[in-house]
């Protein structure tokens, strides 16, 4: 999957590779200051990196949660980051008519959790020629997942993975099954999303809560088990961020943690 993608750096890498970024897109320089401090990061450290935010927040619990600053403005400022850092960069949709939209901006549609049983939607997304993430449903198996895949590369498009992030554990709380993950390897390469998993979902406020002091432990143990790929919601500030800020990790935290699960990996790969 990353080998497709023509503007990823380190592609020769051992390591692992990283999709990072902010929730959504706030503005023009946070996510500018971000996807800088994790290219100087990656750069060091050789992992392949693709840079993420959403346009679009369409999973919001109340009215007044924050969507976004406006659809092409928003898309625009990914397509400028992929270009100025020369980086792939990826955002999800939400609706058919945005599988065209967002591939004019970005190298990577991702589909969200609660949305991949949705036919023309994975399909239309498919055929744009993007690479095409699948976000696991927290209803669903590890098996299940062939399904999705199989709708992708039916549609003639071989660049598909998977993203693993959590399963419904009671009504608020998240859980990683990381048997699941050679499960889902067998299918297509997989990526742990590390903060969305450790999300605490349908709180009385109407606000996801979450665990981010358990960041590490989780990328950690994805490595250890075999995920491709990490993805990890950063922000300067998560306390002040419009979205998801609950269980993002703060910025400064991101070259500590990339230090060890580089090591982690190198013990993997040479074993």
């Amino acid at each position: 999957m990353i080998q497709s993608l023509d503007k990823i750096k380190n592609k020769n890498s051992e390591q692992f590779f990283l999709i990072a970024g902010p929730c959504a897109i706030e503005n023009e320089d946070t996510p500018r200051r971000i996807a800088e401090k994790i290219v100087e990061l990656t750069d060091r450290y050789r992992i392949p990196y693709i840079f993420k935010g959403s346009f679009r927040k369409a999973n919001r619990s109340r009215l007044d949660s924050f969507t976004g600053i406006g659809d092409e403005k928003a898309l625009n400022i990914l397509k400028k980051i992929g270009e100025e850092f020369d980086i792939p960069v990826t955002t999800d949709i939400h609706e058919c008519s945005e599988a065209t939209l967002a591939a004019d901006y970005v190298d990577v549609l991702q589909i969200p959790a609660f949305l991949v049983r949705q036919t023309d939607l994975v399909v239309a997304a498919a055929q744009t020629g993007k690479v095409v993430t699948l976000k696991k449903g927290q209803f669903l198996s590890p098996e299940a997942m062939k399904f999705p895949v199989e709708k992708v590369k039916e549609s003639g498009n071989e660049k598909v993975a998977i993203i693993e992030r959590g399963t419904t554990f009671g009504y608020q709380d998240l859980v990683v099954d990381f048997r699941g993950i050679p499960v889902m390897n067998g299918f297509a390469p997989v990526i742990l999303d590390v903060t969305h998993s450790l999300q605490q979902p349908n709180q009385k406020s109407g606000v996801t809560g979450g665990k981010p002091e358990l960041i590490e432990t989780l990328a950690k143990a994805g490595i250890a088990t075999g995920a491709k790929g990490i993805f990890i919601e950063t922000h300067p500030e998560p306390q002040n961020a419009k979205s998801d800020g609950a269980n993002m990790l703060p910025l400064s935290k991101l070259d500590d943690l990339l230090a060890k699960l580089t090591k982690i990996r190198e013990v993997i790969y040479s074993i």
